[in-house]
């Protein structure tokens, strides 16, 4: 099959340089109404479609941001390779503002947004043991390396509701005590949805700021993040534009198992199953629903 390479956007991350052909799609999904139209066209002989998670304009918070739909509408347009693109704080004094991680874990403390496809109905279930595709996050590190960013290979990315920031306690709970590398707002259940899509999926954290527990800080500072966000939107842009030329064109079945998550996840029988919810599925699950 052909590799469609799909970037979800987040903050700091508005656009992507050098698309032939480019062209903003709306998409309509059965879940609702994604953050934005879909820039799709081709990059390097690849096809990319680009989502801006918060919309353009940056208008929705990471609670309102309805990551069902994004999800869905990236499957229908055929995206087969996901890269998550979001700022972060950092717990780590070698993780430093201006540098990026290859998340490998999360944490989710996320408690006010729909994190399944499935419910009532289809029940379905999916293993988030490995919640990234380790092949998308090596292309990740090799890109951004080529592009001279500082990188870190892997790490622990604590999800948290938001929209305000941690408080020191909180800080330095999921630091000291949970063992996170780095806070975010946007990658749950954003990264449970593509593995229930069954969509390979790799998160680039790009850190603005040491969170509330270093000692010679104290304060998530408002200006200092835009600040950095500025400085790292240019090396996400050089990023991304890597991405083709490791991935390729033609497209392998995934050697971790991530295009077939849901090859034994449909718990309900099909006699009991709910024909609403399944007409909702047609495009996350129907390759196993149709079969």
């Amino acid at each position: 099959m052909d590799t469609v390479i799909g970037i979800i956007g987040g903050s700091g991350l508005y656009e992507i340089d050098g698309l032939k052909d480019a062209t903003w799609q709306d998409v309509a999904s059965p879940w609702g109404a994604p953050s934005d139209a879909i820039l799709t066209g081709t990059l390097n002989g690849v096809r990319m479609a680009f989502l801006p998670r918060h919309g353009r304009g940056h208008v929705h918070s990471p609670t309102t941001i309805n990551y069902r739909a994004n999800i869905d509408a990236l499957k229908r347009l055929g995206v087969t390779d996901v890269f998550s693109v979001s700022a972060c704080g950092s717990f780590r004094e070698n993780m430093a503002p201006g540098d990026f991680v290859v998340v490998d874990q999360f944490i989710d403390r996320s408690f006010a947004r729909e994190k399944s496809f499935f419910g009532t109905g289809c029940v379905g279930h999916v293993s988030m043991a490995h919640p990234t595709c380790a092949r998308l996050s090596a292309h990740a590190l090799a890109a951004g390396k080529a592009a001279g960013v500082t990188i870190h290979n892997g790490g622990t990315y604590l999800a948290m509701e938001g929209p305000q920031f941690s408080s020191i306690a909180e800080s330095k709970m999921y630091r000291e005590s949970w063992g996170a590398d780095v806070i975010g707002m946007t990658n749950m259940p954003e990264a449970k949805l593509a593995r229930e899509a069954e969509l390979c999926y790799a998160s680039v954290a790009m850190i603005t700021d040491f969170d509330s527990w270093h000692p010679e800080h104290g304060t998530v500072d408002i200006a200092q993040i835009i600040g950095t966000l500025q400085g790292n939107s240019a090396k996400a842009r050089d990023l991304v534009a890597r991405l083709p030329a490791l991935l390729g064109a033609r497209r392998a079945p995934c050697p971790h198992g991530c295009d077939r998550a849901l090859e034994f996840g449909i718990m309900t029988a099909p006699e009991a199953r709910d024909p609403a919810l399944l007409a909702r599925l047609d495009a996350v699950a129907g390759r196993v629903l149709n079969r």
